[in-house]
């Protein structure tokens, strides 16, 4: 298993040109990223989701990694706004962090190292539990960050106008009647992978050509850094190392939750930050922070994580 530096390069890099090219379309086009972000939030996510889920044919195995990884991300979204970010930081930063915590780059970073590192069998288990992970986004993490701006009902009338989860359970169902839509729909879907992609990460290069030297906080970021690098993979690992000890744990599961562990900061946090009004510039600025330390750190932690677990 190559685990060097130079085998995530190639993720890497293309990122960062998406990143590059928001920046550059916001400077020399002017384009404003805001409406980006709700294109991405109510259309291409939700499509996205439905898409990986009707081509997925999810069982009840692959559904039970799929909730267990959202009641996981939530329990630590919601341990970090109660017990580490309520009373040190102002009400926006707060619900930032929080939202944070229960995330990362899973799909934009993750998933291209997952095809690199995993056989099929384990990017499988991967996209499943990424699933459960997108599905804490735009639920119990969009609520964490509409608190930060907006009143309880508020928040859940946000969250009751997200498509997304329509998307996720109207996916479970067709596939619960066996149903099959047109091939050629299929095929149109298949766009928006990328798109999601490619405009994630383009709408942190838009926020980041907005960013003053007023916006960085070294505090914010270091807890940032903090909660991706320290607190992730503690969680990650401590979880395989239970798992292992009541079931047998195939190889594959535990790789995929160990690199969950180790991905940088998710791009989401940006486009929930422009959508909700919260902070982006300061997002933005921990987001890319945390990108260009992961090919420095994941080869060490996964390194680490995998003689700790026996997988080494």
């Amino acid at each position: 298993m190559d685990l060097a530096p130079s085998a995530l390069m190639g993720p890497l890099l293309m990122l960062l040109g998406y990143v590059g090219l928001g920046f550059i379309a916001a400077q020399r086009l002017k384009i404003d990223p805001r409406p980006i972000a709700t294109l991405l939030v109510y259309l291409i996510a939700p499509l996205t989701i439905f898409r990986a889920l009707m081509n997925g044919g999810p069982t009840a195995e692959y559904l039970v990694l799929t909730f267990a990884m959202f009641l996981l991300v939530s329990g630590m979204a919601l341990a970090v706004r109660w017990g580490a970010t309520q009373h040190r930081f102002g009400p926006q930063e707060g619900a930032l962090l929080a939202f944070s915590s229960g995330t990362g780059n899973t799909g934009y970073f993750g998933l291209p190292v997952a095809l690199i590192l995993l056989p099929p069998e384990g990017v499988t288990l991967y996209l499943f539990c990424m699933l459960g992970i997108n599905l804490y986004e735009f639920t119990v993490g969009f609520y964490l960050s509409a608190r930060g701006h907006f009143s309880v009902r508020q928040s859940l009338a946000k969250i009751a106008r997200l498509p997304l989860i329509y998307a996720f359970f109207l996916a479970l169902l067709l596939n619960a009647l066996n149903a099959t839509l047109p091939e050629s729909l299929m095929s149109s879907l298949a766009v928006f992978p990328a798109t999601y992609t490619l405009l994630g990460m383009m709408i942190i290069g838009m926020t980041l050509s907005q960013v003053t030297l007023a916006a960085w906080d070294t505090r914010f970021v270091a807890t940032c850094v903090g909660l991706r690098y320290l607190l992730w993979p503690l969680v990650m690992l401590g979880a395989v190392l239970v798992l292992q000890q009541f079931t047998p744990l195939a190889p594959e599961l535990a790789m995929a939750l160990l690199l969950f562990g180790v991905v940088p900061m998710a791009s989401n946090v940006v486009v929930v930050a422009m959508e909700l009004g919260i902070q982006p510039q300061k997002g933005a600025l921990a987001v890319l922070t945390t990108t260009l330390l992961a090919p420095l750190l994941i080869p060490l932690y996964l390194g680490l994580m995998l003689r700790l677990t026996g997988l080494g």
